[in-house]
Order: structure tokens, then sequence, then C-alpha cells
């Protein structure tokens, strides 16, 4: 059953979501010339994609203004509550235990989501809209953080999920997963919606059926079967990818920069974090325009490479800060290069090992492990982050220049990581990526 065949006949419209039925697009048929050629326009460009990836997208919005809370409310959250930086409240536990279980979830599912609708000329660019979307989130918190108070913020907070659980209605489900379920008219017509309404999608199609009936139909995967041999490799490519990520230490930097701006002798600390964030945005939105055209290794490479030299930058001045009279000019020089390093550690992981690691995750995992598959490599992503989060405050009590030498050494290990192992996917169908590994 085609696309045109359940557009024509409209039962089931009722069951499936509004972009699934093309229902707005038959709204625009109905309407003026000017707006015929606007919707045959967009039509031609598959704007169902991009629409379903913009809505979507507001979940690592989410995501990221979580994870940018903590470094302008920190200071305030001990003061107005009597606490010490080892310790927290009975009620922040629960919310960031609450929160944290939604945003790992999303974390998961957006990226596999969009990898799985994308066409295979933009999944890099539209895969990157994921970590473009944390790293906006992040740069509200930092913005807002500038201006209201805690408990306010955490208001504000609600906001991007609140549009999002609306919007989930308007998008259809992932054509990959239906085939996988055996959902063959759902599945073309789903694929049909993402891929305009006048694209020839048979070969897609094919492709899709053919992977599908070489894995299992079983819809429950145990743990037992991802130690088939030929599992290995994209598990280890996608699990360490994630783990590394984190190891770099990427969230303790973000989440306690005023604490680290601080300590460099800047002033204005939380003013400084903004900036960071705001020089984030503009990096992650670089990688987006860069993925689909310099490829995915070089990029992660390069990021890892440039994170390693500004790690040793940050060590060395904040080493040297530790040594020399708080009076001289070293001193001040130490304390700018540690600012500088730090910046430059978050652009160039914005760079690369920001976005990537999700977006290789969702293209290497063979689609019938999948769901258990992905969730490990996630679950290893937030274990890691959750210890990098746990310790970087105490770590940084300990030994700042200590701290981001152990960071160091991590990046350079990505770098091997990356350079042995990693798998070029740019300009590959997923299912051809699939047919790699057998």
């Amino acid at each position: 059953m085609s696309f045109r065949d359940d557009a024509e006949d409209g039962r089931g419209d009722l069951r499936k979501p509004f972009l699934h039925t093309g229902s707005w697009y038959r709204m625009g048929s109905r309407m003026g010339s000017s707006m015929l050629g606007s919707s045959q326009a967009l039509r031609d460009k598959s704007i169902s994609v991009v629409a379903c990836v913009l809505i979507v997208a507001l979940g690592p919005i989410q995501f990221g203004f979580t994870s940018g809370y903590s470094s302008p409310t920190q200071s305030a959250i001990i003061e107005d509550l009597g606490l010490t930086v080892s310790e927290d409240s009975s009620f922040l536990y629960m919310g960031r235990l609450l929160e944290g279980f939604g945003v790992g979830i999303i974390s998961y599912t957006v990226p596999v989501y969009i990898a799985e609708i994308a066409p295979q000329n933009l999944r890099g660019s539209l895969g990157s809209v994921n970590q473009l979307s944390v790293t906006l989130g992040i740069m509200l918190a930092y913005l807002l953080g500038l201006f209201v108070e805690w408990r306010i913020l955490a208001v504000l907070g609600i906001l991007p999920c609140t549009i999002l659980i609306p919007g989930l209605f308007f998008i259809p489900e992932s054509p990959r997963w239906l085939a996988k379920m055996g959902m063959t008219e759902d599945f073309e017509t789903s694929l049909q919606v993402l891929r305009g309404f006048d694209a020839d999608i048979s070969i897609e199609v094919n492709e899709i059926k053919r992977s599908v009936a070489s894995t299992t139909r079983r819809t429950t995967i145990r743990f037992a079967d991802l130690k088939e041999r030929r599992y290995w490799f994209p598990l280890m490519v996608g699990i360490g990818l994630l783990m590394l990520q984190q190891l770099s230490g990427i969230n303790g930097v973000l989440f306690y920069s005023s604490t680290i701006f601080e300590a460099a002798g800047v002033k204005s600390s939380n003013a400084a974090t903004f900036g960071v964030g705001a020089i984030q945005v503009i990096a992650t939105a670089v990688t987006t325009w860069l993925v689909d055209k310099a490829g995915r290794r070089v990029l992660l490479i390069v990021s890892s490479f440039g994170m390693t030299l500004s790690l040793l930058v940050v060590a060395v001045s904040f080493f040297l800060k530790d040594v020399v009279s708080s009076d001289s000019s070293v001193y001040s020089i130490m304390g700018i290069l540690s600012v500088v390093g730090v910046v430059a550690m978050v652009v160039t992981f914005s760079l690369g090992m920001g976005a990537i690691p999700w977006v290789i995750m969702s293209e290497i995992l063979p689609i019938n492990i999948k769901g258990l598959a992905g969730s490990i490599a996630t679950l290893s992503n937030w274990f890691f982050a959750w210890v990098v989060t746990m310790t970087a405050n105490l770590l940084l009590d300990w030994s700042s220049g200590g701290t981001f030498t152990i960071y160091m050494v991590v990046s350079a290990f990505t770098i091997v990581f990356v350079t042995l192992w990693v798998p070029e996917t740019k300009g590959r169908t997923l299912e051809e990526i699939q047919w790699s590994f057998r």
C-alpha cells in the first residue's frame, strides 16, 4: 500500500500522526496558487524530515539545560540551603534522579530516531543537530542563570519538554523500526512522507526489507545475543566512543566552569561561562555543517588532538599558578592561559567528540540489537558522566592541574582509539554499514 493509496481513502488517519498521514500537505493543496507553489518547494526538499528533527530536538535542549543548570546556580544553592561541596538536599537529589532518568532516555532515542529517518547524504548533519540542541540548552541555562535565581531557573527548565510532548503526536514512527516489527504498509507510508510525496523510494524500501529479512525476527533481544562475534566490533566502537566522550572530563568542565574560572582569577565567572556556552554552540554548528563533508573519523581525530593540547595548556597553567607568587606577572599570565585552554577544550570537543560519538553509535549498531545494545552504550555514557560529575569538584579541590592532566591522558588515548578502530560511515546507508560487519 503506497502513501497515495492511504491518502486517497483516508482510512486510519485518526490513528496516525499528523505528519505521517500527510494531512498538512493535503490542507496546503487546497490553498491559493502562491501557497501551492510554496508547498511544492517544501515537498521537493523533504521538509518532513527537517520538521521531525526540529520537534525531537526539543528533547536535547532539555538535556542541555539540565547539564548547564548547576554551573550558574551551585554557589547560590549551597549558600541558600547551607550545604557543603559534597552534599545536596534530598529534594535536589530526587529532582536530579528524575531529570536524569528522562534525559537518559532522550539522549539515546533522539540520535537513533534521527539516524533512522534521515537520508544518507544528510544523516551526519541532521544527527549532529542532537548535540547542537544540547549546547543550545546549556547556553540558555548559562544565560538565564545571569538574571534569575536558581528556583525560577529550574521552573523555566521544564518548557522544552512541555512543548515536545504534544509535538510527538505529529511525527511518524521510524520506518526501519516499523519494518523490523513487520508493519510493511506503515513502514512504506512513513518512508514516503519522510522522503517527499513524489520521491521514488523503491530502492531504499528494498534495501531495508533485505536488511530486516537477514536478521532475527524476534522482537525480544537477550544479553546472550550480544555474545555473537559479529556484534563485538560495533559494540566496542559504540560503547568505547561514548565512554571516552565522558572520561575526557567535558561535564566536569561544563558543570563547574564558574568554579574553574574563579580559580583562574576571572572576576565575572558566570558571564565568562555564558561566553563558553555561546562558543560551544557556534563550534557545534560548524560540526553540523562539516560532518557530511569532512567525514566522521577526521573530525574525531582533530577534535581529540585539539582537546589533548588544550588540556595540556590548562594543566601546566594551574601547576605553575600553584608555585609562583600571586602578585607576579607570571601568575596573571597563567590565569589567562588556563581560561584560553578551557575555552579551546570546549571548542575542540564540540568540533567532533561532542556530536559524532552519538551519530556513529546510532549508525553502526545493527537494527535487531539496537534497542538493547544502544541502551548499554547510553548507560555506559551516563555512568561515566556521573563518575566525572561527582568527582570533578572534589578533584578540583585536590588539584586543578592534576585534574586536567587526568582528562588530557584520556583525550590522548582517544586519538589512538579512533585511529585504530573507528570506521568511516560517511556516505553509506545504514544497511551498507551493517553488511560491512558481516
